[in-house]
């Protein structure tokens, strides 16, 4: 939801209706992951993206029935038969969409969640996308992290705090998933399925180093959808004007600042730390920082096989064993043969895709199974 987040809001705040479709299960090849929506609107146009093209078309006609009827309904897209206008994915996948009807009068709570994640607070948004009994069927449950509730969100006390725990859960990961309880919220039953947006803040992408590669880092990061801070001790490099993709551009010592955020709790298993410094008296003292962290999504640092061999040396000396050096990629990046910052900017970025995703880096032309691990 959160791609077509302004536009839905314009329709809300204005009292319009919209037909919402949001993917809410993926199976095998699927091209779209959970929480990606598609938005009909009151003037039938069509924002947004559930499958990258192959099933918007069914989705469009079913948001329009919906919207009509105010029923919300889940349904189940797989494989294309061989008829070339079939509603399926050509990529061998399966998805479950939920489409449903918004407006002021059905969803009142979503003026509040747009503020939540317009403004970073982290909020998990659980909805029934399947029960047998269809009055449970959209019914929703809003969790924040400061926030015990009140009052009966799925249909019982018992499903709201099974489902509210869960979210908590999913909320801390900033993932969205769909979870399987009884009719009543039983943890060992089937029946009822529920889907969770978590709307954690956007993950963080630290770059250490002000240096021309780091702005095309930023760059690219800002475009996978983190939130960029450029760290660099030497005010005259560290400036926003050499960093205008970057949401903060830092004036200090990497390795006070990385320890400054990490006690303040603003680091966390999603985070990114690029080291592209080149310097021993910069680079040396973050990584031993950054090294021995409880919970980081990659740490990468940049430098030749010399830079890194004499780098390795160093941190060995400061008392880094080989459990923790592990964790180092380096020198930073996938072997793309790049040559300038933008180039190698990708490269860095391919390496943290697939470390977040269990990528292998090889080139899918040359491999054999599944695309989507």
């Amino acid at each position: 939801m959160r791609e077509v987040l302004e536009e839905l809001m314009t329709w809300w705040e204005a009292g319009e209706t919209v037909g919402v479709g949001t993917v809410v299960a993926t199976f095998r090849s699927a091209p779209r992951p959970p929480g990606a929506s598609m938005l009909v609107g009151p003037d039938k146009s069509a924002v947004g993206s559930v499958s990258g093209g192959c099933v918007e078309g069914a989705v469009y006609d079913l948001a329009g029935t919906v919207v009509g009827t105010g029923e919300a309904v889940l349904e189940r897209y797989g494989v294309s038969d061989d008829d070339a206008f079939a509603v399926g994915l050509t990529c061998g996948g399966i998805l479950d969409v939920f489409v449903e009807k918004v407006s002021r009068e059905t969803f009142p709570e979503l003026g509040e969640i747009a503020d939540d994640i317009r403004s970073g607070r982290p909020v998990a948004l659980a909805t029934v996308v399947d029960h047998p009994d269809p009055a449970w069927v959209g019914r929703r449950l809003v969790v924040r992290p400061d926030e015990a509730g009140a009052g009966f969100g799925m249909g019982s006390a018992r499903a709201d705090d099974a489902v509210r725990d869960d979210a908590l859960g999913l909320l801390a990961a900033g993932t969205n998933a769909t979870l399987t309880y009884g009719p009543d919220g039983e943890r060992r039953g089937e029946g009822m399925r529920v889907f969770v947006w978590g709307f954690a803040p956007k993950p963080r992408m630290l770059v250490f180093g002000a240096i021309d590669f780091a702005a095309a880092v930023a760059r690219v990061g800002a475009f996978l959808g983190y939130h960029v801070t450029v760290c660099d001790a030497r005010p005259v490099f560290a400036t926003r004007s050499r960093f205008a993709h970057a949401d903060e551009v830092v004036v200090d010592w990497p390795h006070r600042y990385l320890t400054a955020e990490q006690e303040a709790g603003r680091v966390d298993q999603r985070t990114v730390v690029t080291v592209l410094t080149h310097d021993p008296k910069f680079d040396v003292p973050l990584l031993e920082v950054a090294l021995r962290l409880p919970a980081v999504a990659y740490v990468g640092a940049m430098g030749s096989r010399r830079t890194h061999d004499d780098r390795t040396e160093r941190l060995r000396e400061a008392g880094l064993t080989d459990e923790e050096l592990a964790r180092l990629s380096s020198p930073i990046g996938l072997d793309l043969g790049a040559r300038t910052p933008e180039e190698t900017a990708i490269s860095i970025a391919a390496e943290i895709v697939a470390a977040q995703w269990g990528g292998t880096g090889d080139r899918l032309a040359t491999r054999a199974g599944r695309i989507h691990h």
